[in-house]
């Protein structure tokens, strides 16, 4: 694939993931709000704007710079802000937080699905409801591995008791590079793909 080639796939794929990004942070901002934390809500960030959930480097530059090299596309959005002692009960909230964002991928998988099945398609549109319903399905897997700082592990240290949790919250500022090992050696993609995969068969949407 010559660099021109790469490009062009890059802003599409871009542009459909940030589709599925700002619906996934808007859900962690929405859920937060509802459950107490106005901290996302003054932050600017409940909304679905797709700008107010991009960070330059990670959600530009690094994707940028992996998807030219290796054919690869890892990126993330800007964290959405929490303050844990706003919740009203912050253990419990923060599992409900976590889940918000893929569940609300998932969910948006399921309708675009629909559509999929229910509406004449031209070949773009095809290609385009499909694209999304597998970047929809792929950080909502993603995102519940439960790794720091993967929404999974949100999840995990809400449901853990409150030493254990502790314990596993101290790995987080080495969650980028174990990911990245795991990725690098294959390990992650086995964990994923049969989930993946199989979610996509569910949903009746060939990929």
């Amino acid at each position: 694939m010559n660099l021109f080639a790469s490009l062009i796939s890059f802003a599409v794929f871009f542009v459909l993931l940030m589709v599925a990004m700002t619906v996934h942070e808007f859900s962690h901002s929405w859920v937060a709000y509802k459950l107490g934390d106005t901290t996302a809500l003054y932050s600017g960030r409940l909304t679905l704007n797709p700008l107010a959930h991009i960070d330059i480097f990670w959600t530009v530059i690094l994707p940028l710079l992996f998807f030219i090299t290796t054919g690869v596309f890892i990126a993330a959005a800007k964290p959405v802000p929490i303050n844990y002692w706003a919740l009203r009960n912050p253990k419990r909230d923060m599992v409900w937080i976590g889940a918000s964002g893929p569940l609300s991928n998932l969910a948006l998988a399921v309708v675009l699905s629909i559509l999929f099945k229910i509406i004449p398609l031209t070949p773009i549109i095809s290609y385009i409801l499909r694209s999304l319903v597998y970047i929809n399905v792929m950080l909502g897997v993603f995102n519940l591995v439960p790794i720091p700082p993967l929404d999974g592990s949100r999840v995990v240290m809400g449901l853990l008791p409150d030493d254990l949790s502790s314990r596993y919250a101290a790995i987080e500022p080495y969650g980028f590079i174990i990911i990245v090992i795991l990725f690098g050696l294959g390990m992650l993609g086995r964990i994923i793909w049969p989930i993946l995969s199989f979610i996509m068969y569910l949903l009746g949407v060939p990929f």
